[in-house]
């Protein structure tokens, strides 16, 4: 499964973010898309998930141009994780991540066994087994950020569009989760994810997209793109880097 842009140009009123960006996104990649707030990033991503139309370009997937296909077709090929998802309804965390089977049933059909199936072991492999049972509402909120990802999980797409997906996540559980979906890279899933910390895009990342908010932009292997002078220009503050690579930190200096 490919992703691919085609000169993709994002804009928010007259102030275009993204120009031109002419990308893809091969099964088992690891993208990471860094950025200073504003600059476009979730824009972006809902450019790619096919629920924004962009200013200028098409997306691409496997080759057919996300316009044509329905969204059933689409959902069951891609996934996006929002930024941040409020539970209002009054459903149980296994409730919420059943909702993530909902594209591979007919109107008509309801969950199964194999479903539930599903999503009991997407629950397990975010540690959300024991609340299964619980209101969403009464979880943390780290606890729902999990939860958000059990259902995309249990979607199943070939690839994963995730919007800052270490919200709301101690340092314990940003690298679990993570590893978690750098493994499914292993099984041939491609994974998008905007990211505020260029250390966790340096440890999980194969490639790396910058986003200058202004247009511009640069995308390349994380190793060659991630430096304290590219950091600092893309943040507008000095940055430093701790350690070697693959395991650099970078701070503010």
């Amino acid at each position: 499964m490919t992703l691919t842009t085609e000169a993709l140009t994002i804009a928010a009123g007259t102030r275009v973010l993204l120009r031109e960006l002419s990308l893809s996104v091969h099964g088992g990649e690891f993208l990471a898309i860094l950025g200073r707030n504003g600059c476009g990033k979730s824009l972006t991503l809902h450019a790619l998930a096919g629920l924004s139309a962009p200013h200028a370009g098409r997306v691409l997937l496997h080759g057919q141009d996300l316009r044509t296909l329905s969204r059933r077709q689409i959902a069951r090929q891609l996934g996006l994780l929002p930024q941040d998802r409020e539970e209002s309804l009054a459903m149980t965390a296994l409730e919420s991540v059943m909702i993530g089977r909902h594209p591979h049933l007919q109107f008509w059909q309801r969950e199964g066994a194999h479903d539930l199936a599903i999503a009991h072991s997407a629950l397990e492999r975010f540690g959300l087994a024991a609340c299964a049972a619980r209101l969403v509402t009464t979880l943390s909120g780290g606890e729902q950020r999990r939860a958000a990802m059990a259902a995309l999980l249990a979607q199943s797409p070939q690839i994963y569009l995730l919007d800052e997906p270490s919200n709301h996540l101690d340092p314990h559980h940003q690298i679990e989760i993570l590893s978690l979906f750098r493994s499914l890279c292993a099984q041939g899933a491609s994974i998008i994810a905007t990211l505020h910390d260029p250390t966790l895009a340096e440890r999980f990342a194969d490639r790396v997209l910058l986003l200058y908010g202004d247009g511009r932009h640069r995308v390349g292997p994380a190793a060659e793109v991630l430096s304290t002078e590219t950091l600092s220009a893309l943040y507008l503050t000095p940055m430093q880097a701790l350690g070697s690579a693959p395991r650099r930190a970078f701070i503010p200096a």
